[in-house]
Parts: structure tokens; C-alpha cells; sequence
């Protein structure tokens, strides 16, 4: 029987193909993202480390140690699975449109989604208006269905040119007018080269873990604004439900309970879902 490697000279194949070392900080430092006891990383990992074999996918990588934190404590598999969560706010797009739009609300915005904006040129399809008493944004928002899909260069190019046309419409450079930003927002990351020209052409941007301390994965988790995907004791079909019915986030499943019954879920099952999605995101269930 052929000998299993030392961890250490484990390799994981990731979603592109390329092959990296095996990498247990890595993972430490995703489960202390997700709020795991020190106790339960150590277990998580250890549990992980055992079911290693080589050239395992960060797919496969990724499943075992989902599961292995489930079993410890769901709340932090959750937020731990908040970027296949994301991904699950598909397959349109549209869900991940309101998403942002709610996060943009939640820092004080006045947001719109699915608005056709007429630019100098031609008219324009806006995915998320979003607007304060300073500001006027608008966003393209790329969403990516799977690990490894990413913004390159050329969704910047396309992306840039169509604000411009929108800014010399709507002439932002009278006196009184609003700053005008134009966003590229993606739910995965952006090539170097698509960072460097949205940085160079004025574009605001934000990807998973771009920029730093303003990414959409720090937003999320400082803001507490986890989707209902993110929510372990629910089925794909369930979720799906909810986001038929324009629940996005856990906070508003925890403020409108009664969308639990309306989709069939069991008093039983209720209590469950909705103390997961409170630990989630931190904040209390309406029983009114």
C-alpha cells in the first residue's frame, strides 16, 4: 500500500489548474473569519489534515473542511461558506444586483437597480444606482457563477467607456452637481491588469478581496449583511425560494420570519433556520 505524504508536501490543484502547497494558515485564517473557537480551528483542521491526499482540489479542499466545521458549529460553516454563498445568488445575476444594492443601502444610500440611463452616445442598462448627498453612483455588476472566473482587463475597458458616456450626459461638472462614480463590482476577484486600469481610468472597484479594507468580503463581514445563502439548514430549492420572493439577507429573513411558512417550511424547522441565521449576522429575530 503506497504511503500518504506528509501534509506538509501535500498539493492542492486549484480551480485554474495550478498547483499550489497545501497551505493550513490559509485555512486557519478562513476559519477565524468565520468566528470558529480557537478549539474548534484546531479540531476542524486536524480532522482536515487527515483527509488530505495529493493533488486534492480546492474544491474538494474546500467540502471537507465546510463539513468538518458543520459538524462543530453551523453559524460559523455559514459565514465560512460565504463565498460559494455568493455564487449561489445566481444563476441570473439579478439576485447579486439587489445584494449590492442593499448593501450600498445599508451605508446610508438611496439605490435603484435595472435602470436604462441615456449617456451622450446611446442608451445604457445600469445595474445599481446608488446615491447620497454627495455622491451619484453607478455599477456594472459582474457576477460569476463559479471558482476561478475572473474580471480582466477587457470588463474594465468595456465598463469605463460606458460611465464616461453616461458623466458627459448628464455634464456633472456644473457648479452644485454630484460626484459622478462609475463601479465595476464582481463577486470574485479582478486580474492585476483590470485593477491597474480601472486605478489608472478613474473607476471605482470592488471585488472579493479588492481593495484592501473595503473588498466585498470585509464589507460583508463587517457589516453583518450575509445572504439567506449563507444559511447551512436550508436546501438549494429553499434558498432559491427565498430569492424568488427578493429575500436576500439573512437580516431581513430575521425581520419577516413568516417567509419561512410561506415557503413550506415546518414550525419544527424554523426555530433552527432562524437561530443559524441570527448567528450569522448578528442581530434579532422579529416576534411581533
Amino acid at each position: 500500500m503506497k504511503k500518504k505524504p506528509a501534509v506538509e508536501n501535500i498539493s492542492i490543484v486549484k480551480a485554474d489548474g495550478t498547483v499550489v502547497p497545501f497551505n493550513a494558515q490559509k485555512i486557519r485564517q478562513s476559519l477565524v473569519r468565520s468566528g470558529a473557537t480557537s478549539e474548534t480551528i484546531d479540531q476542524v483542521i486536524r480532522n482536515v489534515e487527515s483527509r488530505l491526499y495529493q493533488n486534492i482540489s480546492t474544491k474538494k479542499l474546500y467540502k471537507i473542511v465546510f463539513s468538518e466545521l458543520r459538524k462543530k458549529h453551523p453559524p460559523s460553516a455559514g459565514k465560512y461558506h460565504l463565498k460559494r454563498a455568493i455564487m449561489e445568488l445566481g444563476p441570473t445575476g439579478f439576485p447579486f444586483e439587489k445584494y449590492i444594492s442593499e448593501v450600498f443601502k445599508a451605508e446610508g444610500y438611496k439605490t435603484q437597480t435595472g435602470k436604462i440611463i441615456m449617456g451622450n452616445c446611446v442608451k445604457h442598462e445600469v445595474d445599481v444606482i446608488a446615491e447620497n448627498d454627495a455622491e451619484l453612483s453607478m455599477m456594472e455588476c459582474k457576477f460569476h457563477g463559479e471558482p476561478g472566473t475572473v474580471c480582466d482587463v477587457k470588463h474594465t475597458l468595456y465598463v469605463s467607456a460606458r460611465f464616461q458616456d453616461i458623466e458627459r450626459k448628464i455634464n456633472v461638472n456644473k457648479p452644485g452637481s454630484k460626484k459622478f462614480k462609475g463601479w465595476l463590482v464582481t463577486n470574485t476577484r479582478m486580474t492585476s491588469d483590470a485593477e491597474q486600469y480601472g486605478i489608472c481610468s478613474g473607476l471605482e472597484l470592488m471585488s472579493w478581496n479588492f481593495p484592501k479594507g473595503k473588498s466585498l468580503r470585509e464589507k460583508i463581514n463587517d457589516t453583518g449583511l450575509h445572504p439567506v445563502t449563507c444559511i447551512t439548514s436550508l436546501s438549494r430549492a429553499e434558498k432559491n425560494l427565498l430569492l424568488e420572493r427578493m429575500v436576500v439577507m439573512c437580516k431581513s429573513l430575521c425581520a419577516n420570519p413568516a417567509m419561512l411558512a410561506e415557503i413550506g417550511i415546518t414550525q419544527v424547522r424554523t426555530g433552527r433556520i432562524l437561530e443559524e441565521a441570527k448567528n450569522i449576522c448578528n442581530t434579532k429575530i422579529n416576534t411581533k
